[in-house]
């Protein structure tokens, strides 16, 4: 049974090692993952020029492109066995709410589902590397592998992972999540640099989470582990009965 492992943070990462050598106690593992971090690329893939992967030791692939390419060759390109489960992580910070539509992490997952692969991203709610302790993000990794290797998922659905940045004794459990909802300030900050020409900086602005029951902030804040079963159909199926009425959508006669 073969366990493709990748994120966005890098192959050099943290947590990414820690990830693969907890999920190796469960089968053999290879990691593909980017040469260097492709934090906030979401779900993009290089498509104009080739890629290149260098193996730096056994089964550990460093790819000159985004965590989506990473899947795409990690399932199709490298390995003459299919992967039976891809896990993407551990990302350093969370991914929730809004967020998700940013991160290469959750897109690593979500290739791997359209590829008919099971798969989950996992993300450790951190704010600094110093205080990272990836092990029990690991560890709770490891366990719900083994449960979706087992039971597998609803068809065309992954997990969204979130663990609190605490001792295992210090977690509370883990919650089925939905979607939370971002607070954004101003994300942009204008400032000139010492030749007098303007720069822009994205994401700089102070962030924060509507802090809602049964959301995956809402969870991670009180220390559960947050899980979010995230699907690829994007439809709106509330909105259909308020935009048929449009003009634009007359029945024909």
């Amino acid at each position: 049974m073969l366990i493709l492992v990748t994120n966005d943070d890098g192959i050099h990462a943290p947590g990414l090692a820690a990830l693969a050598e907890e999920l190796g106690r469960l089968g053999q593992v290879a990691v593909v993952a980017p040469d260097r971090e492709r934090s906030a690329t979401g779900h993009s893939l290089t498509l104009h020029s080739p890629l290149r992967a260098e193996e730096i030791r056994p089964q550990w692939f460093a790819i000159d492109g985004t965590p989506t390419d990473c899947v795409n060759l990690g399932i199709h390109g490298l390995f003459r066995e299919r992967p039976a489960l891809v896990v993407s992580g551990i990302n350093r910070g969370s991914n929730m709410g809004d967020d998700i539509t940013y991160s290469g992490t959750v897109a690593a997952a979500m290739e791997a589902t359209l590829m008919g692969v099971p798969a989950f991203a996992v993300s450790l709610a951190v704010v600094s590397e110093q205080q990272a302790d990836y092990r029990p993000a690991a560890r709770f990794s490891a366990h719900l592998a083994q449960a979706l290797l087992e039971r597998g998922l609803p068809r065309d659905t992954f997990f969204n992972v979130n663990v609190p940045c605490l001792k295992d004794e210090q977690l509370r459990g883990a919650r089925l999540t939905r979607q939370g909802k971002r607070i954004y300030g101003d994300l942009v900050i204008e400032n000139t640099d010492p030749r007098g020409r303007k720069y822009y900086w994205i994401g700089a602005g102070d962030l924060d989470f509507k802090d809602i029951e049964g959301t995956d902030f809402h969870a991670v804040h009180r220390g559960f582990v947050s899980l979010t079963p995230l699907h690829l159909d994007l439809t709106n199926y509330s909105s259909f009965d308020a935009l048929s009425t449009w003009d634009l959508f007359a029945n024909e006669t």
